[in-house]
């Protein structure tokens, strides 16, 4: 697969188009094109700013009927309606106080930490490929579908595997994975901790998702013994969940951290790779093989107000999706014995890209209404009544423009089809996915972390200002679509940050050839 750097244009507002030629019947078409882009942008402008608008002759209405007052009749107005007065006061007062105390805590993120493993775990794809020849378990069939995959995955050379998986034969102990999960995890914490300068005992709350390795004790539990945490602490450890655990994570930090004040959360996302490698030749068990990669990533959330001057985020919004109702997206990714040799893997359906545009139509729907603006909102409601009320001959829903609620999309790099379909149906630029792209070319499919080696990709490029609002998107078995809307409380200076991306950040993006989509 051929790479190559391509020019490091960071305003997206600059990025090369593909203009139509201007020639002969073209010409129209192009300003019409430009035309209408401009309606649109008219539009919006005008339906986010209507309320304003209308509230320009009230108020001009209100100033001119109290410029007909001097201020002794106004004085003798408000003494004659002295109860009237007292109690509207009053009541504004109660009003504001009920509002403050029953209103949400603000949940922060002070700061994140992605793992980045030494040279000595990095899995070139020559290297992945005799590893696996090594093996003597894979057909020659097999062995070519690997490398199939390997090529049309999205991959780059420096993506990182374990070193259970690198001895020959490969060391999938219970030991050699308890290894690996410290590795990754109290790296990544370890680093967070250093950042933030918070001390371990002032973390009241604790949640680790890991997937498919869940030892006794747990995860939570090592972390708890680590550190040597509180031993009130309220800690939970998740598995089963999928990709999408990283943000299921999150959104249960943030319900804890609505009823524990002043407090701080510490959320733990990976994968263990070492214990759920699959041995065998079932090319659906074997995607799996081929995409996921070693990494974890340490978020530090909190609801302390004066947390709010040092934190990077405040989290706005958290929209979780389960279709496991549906029996094809329940078994769309199913982790089972392999019929012929009996070893375990996770096979992946062919429904899988089905069920997740399902599951994502089901979660943009919940999530549009409270993020889109009042424009896109309208245009929406308008088509959608003229396909199902009025039966008119409209070919598809009106797609909204997610681009105009957010400046930044974390989209899960489970793998190429994934992000080539949603770049497509979400109608994002090539600027727009870089940061799911050179995720899935550098680190390769992180399971649950992946969306925060995203975030540190746009931080890293120097990307986040102040105000702008990011979009993370992640995938899991179940089916699951998780969203969770962040946005930045101040301007990320790459050159204070560190962060797996920032040693190497000027190599990137790179360009990814183009091939075929992979049939099985």
């Amino acid at each position: 697969m051929a790479d190559e750097r391509i020019p490091n244009l960071e305003n997206k507002s600059v990025l090369p188009q593909p203009l139509p030629e201007m020639k002969n019947n073209n010409l129209p078409k192009f300003i019409f094109s430009v035309k209408l882009k401009y309606v649109k942008l008219g539009y919006h402008y005008l339906v986010s700013n209507a309320m304003y608008l209308m509230l320009v002759p009230l108020l001009c209405m209100i100033l001119a009927h109290l410029s007909t007052f001097t201020v002794d009749e106004i004085w003798n107005q408000l003494i004659f309606n002295f109860v009237i007065v007292v109690l509207s006061s009053t009541s504004i007062v109660f009003t504001a106080t009920l509002y403050f105390i029953s209103r949400p805590r603000k949940v922060y993120l002070v700061e994140f930490s992605c793992y980045k493993p030494g040279p000595a775990h990095k899995a070139t794809r020559e290297l992945f490929m005799q590893l696996s020849s090594a093996s003597e378990v894979f057909t020659e069939q097999s062995l070519a579908f690997q490398k199939k995959i390997l090529e049309k995955s999205g991959f780059g050379e420096m993506t990182y595997a374990p070193k259970g998986l690198m001895h020959v034969p490969p060391d999938q102990s219970m030991a050699e994975s308890w290894r690996e999960s410290e590795m990754v995890m109290l790296g990544a914490i370890d680093d967070l901790l250093a950042k933030t300068r918070v001390k371990p005992g002032d973390i009241g709350i604790l949640v680790v998702n890991s997937s498919l390795f869940n030892p006794t004790p747990s995860l939570s539990a090592m972390i708890v013994n680590h550190y040597k945490l509180r031993e009130k602490i309220l800690s939970y450890n998740l598995g089963g969940m999928g990709c999408s655990a990283g943000l299921i994570s999150i959104d249960l930090a943030k319900d804890l951290l609505q009823v524990h004040p002043n407090s701080y959360a510490l959320v733990v996302s990976t994968e263990n790779i070492t214990r759920n490698w699959y041995f065998g030749n079932d090319r659906s068990m074997l995607v799996t093989n081929c995409l996921f990669r070693l990494g974890a990533a340490a978020v530090l959330l909190s609801n302390r107000t004066f947390d709010r001057r040092r934190s990077k985020y405040q989290l706005i919004h958290t929209v979780r999706t389960h279709k496991g109702a549906d029996d094809k997206s329940f078994n769309c990714v199913l982790q089972r014995a392999d019929p012929d040799t009996k070893n375990v893997g996770v096979s992946l359906s062919k429904d899988l890209m089905a069920v997740a545009g399902e599951a994502l139509k089901t979660n943009i729907t919940t999530l549009g209404p409270l993020v889109l603006p009042m424009s896109e909102q309208l245009l929406f409601f308008a088509t959608l009544l003229g396909r199902k009320i009025f039966k008119m001959k409209i070919k598809a829903p009106y797609i909204p423009d997610f681009k105009l609620a957010f400046e930044h999309f974390c989209i899960h790099a489970g793998g190429r089809g994934v992000l080539d379909e949603l770049e497509k149906n979400l109608e994002l630029t090539e600027w727009h996915m870089e940061p799911s792209r050179m995720t899935l070319y550098r680190f390769g499919n992180t399971s649950s972390s992946s969306l925060w080696y995203e975030l540190a990709y746009s931080e890293a490029k120097g990307r986040i200002k102040k105000g702008d609002r990011v979009w993370q998107i992640g995938f899991g078995s179940g089916f699951k679509c998780n969203s969770a809307v962040w946005r930045a409380i101040r301007t990320i200076n790459p050159a204070k940050e560190k962060n797996p991306w920032m040693d190497e950040i000027d190599e990137f993006p790179v360009r990814v050839a183009k091939v075929a989509p992979i049939v099985s």
